[in-house]
């Protein structure tokens, strides 16, 4: 029996990729270091609750359902996408914290650029930096890998 775990809605990440381009390039576009922290809650979130995350539940319970986007199921583990979006989420916590109360509006703003620029890549040509990030702290022995298949999906 195979785990559910290695189960993944390639549809549902990339409309979660899209949403994070769209958000952070409005933050940046419009100085808004709000959208920022909304978008890093979302992701934060999104992380620890998996079932929570915003942008997946409109996916999963609004564009699903209508069939505006159709499922793409593949077999490929979550966790190296769960660890680049916390990853991302702590980037853009950052982002916030410079711009609104450091007052480093460049490094703020550079953080958001950082994963606005990510999630578009991730998006557009399929290679995500977090994903890689992960598989070689699993090399150097600092995560051990959650499936039999960790290490083959990079």
């Amino acid at each position: 029996m195979k785990n559910i775990q290695n189960k993944l809605d390639r549809s549902a990440l990339k409309f979660n990729q899209g949403a994070i381009v769209i958000f952070t390039a409005l933050a940046f576009l419009l100085n808004n270091s709000w959208i920022t922290a909304f978008v890093a809650a979302v992701m934060l979130i999104g992380t620890i609750y998996p079932k929570a995350g915003l942008f997946k539940l409109i996916y999963l319970r609004i564009l699903k359902p209508l069939g505006l986007i159709k499922p793409d199921i593949v077999e490929e583990d979550n966790s190296p996408h769960q660890f680049a979006q916390g990853l991302g989420g702590v980037f853009l916590l950052f982002s916030f914290l410079f711009t609104n109360i450091l007052g480093l509006l460049s490094l703020g703003w550079l953080l958001d650029i950082i994963v606005l620029a990510l999630a578009f890549i991730n998006l557009t040509v399929n290679f995500c930096l977090g994903c890689f990030i992960y598989f070689q702290l699993i090399k150097l022995g600092m995560f051990k890998s959650t499936s039999a298949a960790g290490e083959r999906n990079v």
